[in-house]
């Protein structure tokens, strides 16, 4: 069984987070700051509009943004080593669908690209399970994502991996760095109302 089989077994399922030794590695091992990130999968404009996109998800407010617990370079590196070649194409060939519509949209090219554009941008394409995607109901056979599920994508990857990172893990979620105990009691009381780290 190779590498990509093996940590896509272990780890991220239909995109979410399971954190296990080999995923949370892989995620802990991305140190780069933001602006001195280079993507070894994506191309550098992809890049630069990821970078902008996980900190419309998640921008800084009292907890860090996406871009400063790394969260682009842990979707990069997991497309380069865990993604299979038909996984890869199929993204990064809706990722480029998807910024031309981003340009369109906003009548910009990427460095010009703010977040309140893609914030606008957003609204008209990312659709929730409940509302229609036009573009795959026009075409239902079609095999690869279509400029909703490429957001969907991204954005499930940016918040499984942003409350998956140490830093959010130690920090903000209740954290027990012996797991297994039996707690008895309130839970607002045994975590001040905040969900398990790594649960």
């Amino acid at each position: 069984m190779n590498r990509r089989t093996v940590i896509k077994r272990l780890g991220l399922a239909t995109v979410a987070v399971v954190a296990t030794p080999t995923v949370l590695g892989l995620l802990n091992s991305c140190t780069t700051e933001a602006k001195l990130w280079t993507p070894q999968f994506l191309t550098k404009k992809q890049g630069q509009i990821l970078i902008k996109m996980v900190d419309v998800f998640l921008p800084k407010s009292e907890l860090p943004s996406a871009t400063e617990v790394n969260v682009p370079e842990f979707i990069d590196r997991y497309m380069l080593e865990v993604y299979e070649v038909a996984e890869q194409k199929a993204f990064t060939s809706a990722f480029d669908k998807m910024l031309i519509k981003l340009e369109d949209h906003t009548q910009k090219q990427d460095d010009d690209i703010k977040s309140k554009d893609l914030e606008g941008f957003l609204d008209a394409y990312l659709k929730t399970e409940s509302e229609i995607d036009q573009e795959r109901q026009n075409n239902p056979n079609y095999k690869g994502l279509t400029t909703s599920e490429c957001l969907n994508t991204i954005k499930r990857f940016c918040i499984d991996a942003y409350i998956t990172s140490e830093k959010i893990g130690e920090e903000v979620l209740a954290f027990d760095p012996v797991p297994g105990m039996y707690y008895c009691g309130d839970l607002n009381e045994l975590t001040e109302g905040k969900r398990w780290s790594l649960s």
